[in-house]
C-alpha cells in the first residue's frame, strides 16, 4: 500500500501557514519532504508530524529556527540514546537472565522508564498579569 502524500498548498491551508514557510523550513532542513517525478514536494504523514512539533514550537513557546534546529537535534539523539539502551537491556536479560525472566521483569523496574512525551507547552504566568 503506498503512503498518503500532500501537496505544498493543501498542508500550507491546514496549518494555516504560507507555502513559502514551508520552503524555508525545507531550505533550512527542518522538514525534507519527498519529490514526485515532476519535483513537485509531496508531505508524508510523517513530515506533517515534523511540521506540528515545529509549529508547536514557534507558535506556542516563541522558539526560533535555530533554536528548532537544536531542540530536534537533541531529541532525535535522546531517542537514539533511549533505542540503543533498549537493546543494551535485551541484551543484558539475553546474558545474565535465561530462563529468570521474571526476575529480570522485578528488576527493569527499579529503572526509570523515559517515554517520549508529546511537546509540553508551558505558559508564563508573569505574561499574563
Amino acid at each position: 500500500m503506498k503512503e498518503k502524500t500532500y501537496f505544498i498548498s493543501a498542508v500550507a491551508s491546514k496549518y494555516n501557514i504560507h507555502p513559502q514557510t514551508l520552503r524555508l523550513y525545507e531550505r533550512e532542513g527542518l522538514l525534507i519532504p519527498s519529490r514526485s517525478k515532476g519535483n513537485t514536494r509531496m508531505f508524508s504523514d510523517a513530515d506533517l508530524k515534523k511540521l506540528e512539533f515545529i509549529l508547536n514550537l514557534t507558535r506556542e513557546m516563541g522558539v526560533n529556527l535555530a533554536g528548532i534546529e537544536i531542540i530536534t537535534n537533541m531529541k532525535n539523539k535522546m531517542e537514539k540514546m533511549q533505542e540503543e539502551f533498549a537493546l543494551f537491556l535485551e541484551e543484558l536479560k539475553k546474558e545474565f537472565f535465561v530462563g529468570k525472566e521474571d526476575l529480570f521483569e522485578q528488576k527493569k523496574i527499579s529503572l526509570v522508564k523515559f517515554s517520549s512525551p508529546s511537546m509540553a507547552v508551558f505558559k508564563d504566568d508573569q505574561k499574563e498579569k
